[in-house]
């Protein structure tokens, strides 16, 4: 008996044709489609029942495992008694619950939450926040931000300008000015290192030498991610976060950490400013905010910078002109609170500490093969890069594939696998995924 008839029909007849993917060759994808079926814990499953071990945490958004009954029953209490009430001159309960029980995992001073959907939006939310600030210290000649190579900020317009990732911004241009880069932090001295690199504190002057060169009274924000992710898992150097922190405040530009895919537990401690012992003045967040139930994401804003804003307003006014029609939807809301839960009462960011030695350990091992030219990692996110064809990212695409079928799910970025386990992982996953890893690997040689 196929285990999906209840959910699906005999025979998979839904046409493809009209969805258009979000980064995906469609054609290609089309031609020769996989699809998950459904997901528990920590397995995806496909239209034929096969178990797909997610060793991407989803997209990672899913560190608490698939399909948790607690925050499905709350979503549907949620929808029974509150299925929508609009954030613009309105508030429910619930979004002040979750407020403070974020602020119980921020670093100190920063107490201010403002809701959104996606972690896009929140940093496009986080650039409107550094503006609004600076203008509101009368500062309003800083206008420019700064940003890395190989940074991924989200996809609107504000994202695509602060990013470093090519194809994310070479079809569009860049339609806001005043943004600058800084280098990346991959270096060759570097590689095959595990943790924080030893090499390249350096590289945060260059924040410095962009203050000389555009005028620290040009600049709003520095924008970074702790760990910069979809680019492929590079780790601060020692040293680095701390620099661009002490550059950031004696000019007095705002420090911007994106932790929507390292918030969480992902570095072993609730947002990986507490795992490198750096506070910035705003932290993005989203993906594991709900374990990925339902869209949700949010800027936690330090208290300075929120209330140098609302305190400077006339009386009566809207401090701040922004908002959108989801921010802090009660359902998603009601997911993250249940989300939290699961997180405290199994001390799930615990685990990921714990878990994170062995593995590290484990993708250490992949060094051995021919065609990997780097790993790196640090607490349960790791990068691993293979040797080029000729036709860059062509082999990594191929090789997600590949694991797909082999029956592991994760994502890669150009000639990049990038290695987010689930927190509900055994030691025993671990190894069916780094094994399954090297088999693919040694396949592309047979």
């Amino acid at each position: 008996m196929n285990p999906f008839e209840s959910v699906l029909p005999s025979t998979f007849s839904v046409s493809m044709q009209h969805q258009w993917l979000p980064f995906t060759p469609n054609r290609e994808f089309k031609a020769d489609p996989r699809l998950f079926a459904r997901a528990k814990d920590q397995f995806f499953y496909d239209l034929d029942g096969r178990q797909i071990l997610d060793a991407g945490s989803g997209l990672f958004t899913t560190p608490a495992g698939h399909c948790r009954s607690e925050i499905a029953n709350a979503v549907h209490a949620q929808l029974l008694e509150l299925d929508f009430t609009p954030s613009f001159l309105r508030a429910h309960p619930k979004s002040f619950e979750l407020s403070s029980r974020l602020v119980g995992l921020l670093p100190d001073g920063m107490e201010k939450l403002f809701f959104v959907s996606s972690g896009s939006e929140a940093v496009d939310t986080a650039m409107k926040i550094c503006l609004a600030y600076q203008r509101a210290k009368g500062a309003a000649g800083r206008t420019m931000f700064v940003s890395r190579e190989r940074a991924y900020h989200g996809v609107n317009f504000g994202g695509i300008a602060l990013s470093g990732m090519v194809n994310n911004r070479r079809a569009y241009g860049n339609l806001v000015h005043g943004v600058v880069h800084m280098r990346d932090t991959w270096l060759e001295e570097n590689r095959f290192q595990i943790g924080q690199p030893k090499h390249g504190a350096e590289l945060a002057n260059d924040l410095l030498r962009l203050v000389q060169l555009h005028g620290a009274e040009n600049i709003a924000a520095c924008f970074v991610e702790p760990i910069a992710g979809s680019t492929g898992v590079l780790v601060p150097p020692a040293g680095y976060l701390e620099r661009l922190r002490e550059i950031c405040t004696s000019h007095g530009i705002l420090l911007v950490f994106d932790e929507v895919i390292c918030g969480f537990g992902r570095t072993g401690q609730p947002f990986a400013a507490q795992s490198f012992g750096v506070t910035p003045d705003l932290i993005t967040m989203a993906k594991a905010l709900t374990n990925g139930a339902i869209p949700m994401a949010a800027v936690a804003v330090a208290n300075h910078v929120h209330d140098t804003i609302v305190d400077t307003a006339p009386e009566g006014a809207i401090e701040f002109f922004h908002g959108y029609t989801w921010s802090a939807h009660p359902v998603a809301c009601a997911a993250a609170i249940a989300a939290l839960d699961i997180y405290r009462d199994e001390a799930l960011f615990e685990r990921a500490r714990d878990l994170s030695g062995y593995f590290l350990e484990q993708i250490a091992t992949l060094r051995s093969s021919p065609l990997v030219s780097d790993t790196r990692g640090y607490g349960m996110i790791a990068g691993i890069d293979v040797k080029s064809d000729g036709a860059p990212g062509r082999r990594g695409h191929l090789w997600q594939k590949m694991l797909f079928d082999a029956g592991v799910h994760l994502k890669t970025t150009g000639d990049c696998a990038i290695v987010a386990p689930q927190f509900v992982f055994e030691r025993e996953h671990i190894d069916q995924t780094v094994n399954i890893l090297r088999s693919t690997l040694a396949s592309f040689d047979a």
